[in-house]
């Protein structure tokens, strides 16, 4: 699937979806904010959250006085809908639309967030480039969510990459683990995901 493709797959299913109605829903987004947390930066610290669409991790970020939030997403239509919202607080954001892959940030950040947007990378070329852009702008933390071994296959229609820890670990180069986790996402349908969390910290060079 080539980018164009893929980003007009997102703008159609934030176009016509509730967040009722796809899988990756969160009401809140505890691991996520546990992981942030456990890195100890100050609230103004740089944090990007890849592939962020309508989660709600930008609202618990600000309620908790983060100051440099920058939100990715491939579709328009998903950061639309998070703006609004947000109301006036999305004023307090920096809105990027990007395919990761294509994406030249301007800027380095103290923590990258993904969650969900690293197993949608299918290829040795998306992966790298992905990784490649990661391992120039991010000069502290990552924490990374992407399905398990014991995860679906697909999302949203798509093929995903599951990973282990060890196969996470493998690719990400020039980071240290931290540590990782397993946890079930319970979907809005009422069905269990098994996703893996792993957190890492930048070499020094």
């Amino acid at each position: 699937m080539d980018n164009t493709t893929r980003k007009n797959h997102w703008e159609t299913v934030y176009e016509t979806k509730n967040p009722d109605q796809v899988s990756w829903t969160q009401e809140v987004p505890k691991t996520s904010l546990d992981f942030i947390s456990s890195f100890g930066v100050t609230k103004d610290a740089k944090i990007i959250d890849i592939g962020g669409g309508d989660s709600t991790l930008v609202d618990y970020l600000l309620e908790n006085g983060f100051e440099n939030i920058t939100v990715l997403d491939i579709s328009e239509k998903a950061l639309e809908k998070t703006k609004n919202r947000l109301g006036d607080k999305a004023k307090k954001v920096n809105w990027v639309v990007s395919d990761i892959t294509e994406f030249e940030p301007t800027t380095t950040f103290d923590i990258w967030h993904d969650r969900a947007t690293f197993h949608f990378l299918t290829t040795t070329e998306q992966v790298a480039k992905y990784l490649n852009t990661a391992r120039k702008s991010v000069n502290g933390f990552m924490t990374i969510g992407t399905f398990s071994e014991n995860g679906p296959t697909k999302c949203s229609g798509l093929e995903i990459k599951q990973y282990t820890e060890q196969t996470l670990t493998d690719e990400l180069k020039g980071f240290d683990k931290i540590r990782c986790v397993t946890e079930d996402h319970t979907t809005p349908f009422n069905t269990t995901q098994n996703f893996l969390f792993c957190s890492f910290k930048r070499q020094e060079n």
